[in-house]
């Protein structure tokens, strides 16, 4: 086998150049499932296994590696935490992600439901240069097709208080702003609901006690249960309606 690249640090791809991704593909996965998850930080090795979808000691594996990298902080039986540079280069790849899916959907017409997985595969491979060129191309968008925030140059993300369509009571009003991008039958069925981000709605209903929810979504009644709503995301505007 030929020697390692001259200035290969750890975990960096061999002949990795300038401009292109340089953390190898499993670690920038690793990165980013951290960051997803770091609302539970420090994330427990099964949570992390589970969203990824590989075994407990394959975690382990990795976490002590990244750990050696100091890229995350190890703590109660290996559950793990972002270090300030293992978010820097989660947001980086937060930022790549978000701008492919963007393109995708707005320069090559393909159905939001259909891109997370090609922005998966695309984003480990495109050069910051490409990057930066399709970020100018679309006037530097601040949301992907989904709603989620694009972090911008600098790493730096757009907060706001969201909350689940779920959790809404009988008569508030809300714009939904985020959609989970995972469940392609579910983003299918939301689309044809018209729950998409920017769409208004009303909850004319809200019985938890026996799972059944009203909406109101742009003049159309729509009825079904909490599972129904999961993974919509929305913001609280104006009062209660009557």
């Amino acid at each position: 086998m030929g020697a390692r690249a001259r200035g290969a640090g750890p975990g960096r791809e061999d002949g990795a150049t300038r401009g292109t991704p340089s953390l190898t593909r499993s670690r920038q996965d690793y990165l980013k499932a951290l960051l997803q998850l770091a609302d539970i930080a420090p994330v427990p090795v099964t949570t992390l296994a589970r969203h990824l979808g590989v075994s407990a000691p394959s975690v382990t594996n990795m976490l002590a590696r990244l750990a050696d990298e100091r890229l995350v902080s190890l703590h109660h039986r290996g559950a793990a935490r972002l270090s300030p540079e293992g978010e820097r280069e989660a947001l980086r790849m937060v930022r790549r992600h978000r701008i492919l899916e963007t393109f995708l959907v707005r320069a090559l017409g393909l159905d939001w439901s259909d891109v997370h997985e090609d922005a998966e595969v695309l984003e480990h491979h495109v050069s910051d240069r490409v990057l930066d060129a399709l970020d100018r191309f679309m006037h530097h968008p601040t949301e992907d097709p989904h709603g989620h925030p694009i972090p911008d140059a600098r790493g730096r993300v757009a907060r706001r208080s969201l909350a689940p369509i779920g959790m809404l009571p009988t008569g508030a009003r809300a714009v939904v702003r985020e959609i989970r991008d995972r469940d392609r039958a579910r983003m299918t069925r939301w689309k044809q609901a018209g729950l998409v981000p920017g769409a208004e709605l009303v909850v004319r209903t809200a019985n938890r006690a026996d799972d059944v929810f009203v909406l109101e979504v742009a003049g159309r009644r729509l009825v079904t249960g909490s599972e129904g709503l999961d993974g919509v995301l929305v913001q609280r505007v104006g009062r209660k309606s009557s």
